[in-house]
């Protein structure tokens, strides 16, 4: 019999988990020929997620729990879930249940029956959602298809079945500042997706604010794509080319009409939007530089302080 390795980050899911753990019951009992390893990872929660993790471990022996000893971020909690996972596949789902396990069955089929080393689940909508939440999701999804070599559908979760081979190729991708999305569509391999009805949370808040969506998303294109150093270069060239001919019409109209360009408001406008615009493009080299400063380090991806496996 294979075995499935699950892999449900966690952080303040007290509320949450036991919907997750009668629904990873249920799907275990309905998909009775094969194995399952359920790996929660605990990413320094202040709740009593890690006390009902310790209950089912107890309660059932398929149930294994590693607990970070800070947050690392859902980015550090998958990693450590896919670095401890034994199975012959793998999957990640979120603790909330917007990744229904009702799929596995399908994908585990398509993964046996159909030659696919992964299966991917993308939502077909975002009902539910704040519209200017989707709207920007589904801006950063196509940006994303043009200007990176990473293969992202529009509307994709975390939540996918892998085979031993994909996972390996995951793990061995080394860099600290991961954004895993990215990196799945950069390995590769023959994937197959399917599409599923946006769910809500079943309880619980979502712990990915706007704000931090936000950052989230620079960082993935910061991670796949140089394409905003090549924009900057090019908009610094035309901005030094306009700024040539803006001197030349100066210089020709002293010259030949003793005439110089006066309006000090202009040339404070002109001044602010230079000056602006300089520190706009500083900016973006310096999220490479910070990339690069942080990958460095060689800092652990994770630290744990209690695990049981």
């Amino acid at each position: 019999m294979d075995k499935i390795s699950l892999v449900i980050p966690c952080y303040n899911e007290e509320e949450a988990l036991p919907f997750m753990y009668k629904a990873l019951l249920n799907i275990s009992q309905k998909m009775n020929y094969v194995n399952f390893e359920f790996l929660l990872i605990n990413n320094c929660s202040e709740d009593k997620t890690l006390e009902l993790m310790r209950q089912y471990s107890a309660a059932d022996e398929r149930f294994k729990y590693i607990s970070f000893s800070r947050n690392f971020g859902k980015e550090g909690s998958i990693f450590a879930g896919l670095s401890h996972a034994t199975g012959d596949y793998v999957a990640i789902l979120d603790a909330d249940l917007q990744d229904p396990p009702e799929l596995l069955p399908e994908m585990y089929r398509a993964v046996k029956e159909e030659d696919y080393e992964c299966v991917a689940a993308y939502r077909q909508n975002r009902k539910g959602e704040p519209f200017l939440r989707s709207a920007f999701a589904n801006g950063f999804y196509r940006l994303m298809g043009k200007i990176s070599d990473a293969n992202i559908m529009n509307g994709a979760r975390d939540y996918r079945l892998m085979s031993r081979k994909v996972v390996d190729a995951i793990l061995s991708l080394e860099e600290s500042e991961r954004f895993t999305k990215g990196i799945f569509g950069w390995v590769g391999f023959k994937t197959k997706w399917l599409p599923f009805e946006n769910v809500e949370r079943v309880a619980g808040k979502t712990k990915l604010p706007f704000f931090r969506s936000l950052t989230y998303a620079f960082r993935g294109i910061v991670a796949f794509s140089t394409v905003p150093l090549v924009i900057s270069s090019i908009l610094g060239i035309i901005s030094c080319f306009a700024a040539l001919i803006y001197t030349v019409f100066v210089i020709i109209k002293q010259i030949f009409y003793h005439e110089a360009i006066s309006g000090y408001p202009s040339l404070m406008c002109v001044m602010l939007f230079g000056f602006g615009f300089m520190f706009l493009m500083f900016g973006i080299i310096g999220q490479y530089l910070a990339q690069i400063y942080l990958e460095t380090k060689k800092r652990p991806k994770f630290i744990i302080d209690e695990k049981k496996l």
